[in-house]
């Protein structure tokens, strides 16, 4: 498929990047959520680190905590396009400590191994070293903001300068 006259990317790719960060920002937030607030059915910040401690993770209750939160914040980062790049890296390791230490004794999601937690850690670094795609709430708040010339709008590249400027 072929670019909109003046971009670089055909719309496509924002539609693709679009559909994957709403659904890896509801997944974080229902996990997030579910550890933190014991939300949808989850145990809650307590019993999550009574897990943890469980299988050996240090600082327990911290671990949680950091967990959840960066589920939690990590998924509406995600969701809203807002510092995706940064969110992620604590996403990614989240999801690399839940397959190696929690799942790591096998690898089919049906026998409790870490296919699950690994795919979404790998889709979180694609999506980091992509980054958000141009349909983001920045870019939508840019574009409607008043005073703005559409020529300054992400989708269109501002105009080069004269040399009579």
């Amino acid at each position: 498929m072929k670019p909109a006259p003046g971009h670089s990317v055909p719309w496509t790719t924002d539609a693709g990047q679009l559909a994957i960060r709403v659904m890896l920002g509801v997944v974080f937030l229902y996990h997030g959520g579910q550890k933190l607030f014991g939300w949808f059915g989850g145990s809650g910040l307590a019993a999550t680190g009574e897990f943890m401690a469980g299988m050996g993770i240090p600082l327990p209750e911290l671990s949680a905590f950091l967990a959840g939160a960066a589920e939690f914040a990590g998924g509406l980062a995600v969701l809203l396009g807002i510092g995706v790049r940064l969110a992620v890296v604590p996403m990614v390791f989240t999801m690399l400590v839940a397959s190696f230490v929690v799942h790591g004794q096998a690898f089919g999601l049906r026998n409790g191994g870490m296919e699950y937690a690994l795919t979404l850690a790998v889709v979180l670094t694609g999506l980091g070293l992509t980054g958000p795609g141009r349909w983001t709430l920045p870019a939508l708040i840019r574009c409607r903001r008043p005073g703005v010339p559409p020529t300054q709008r992400p989708e269109q590249p501002a105009p080069a300068p004269t040399a009579d400027a």
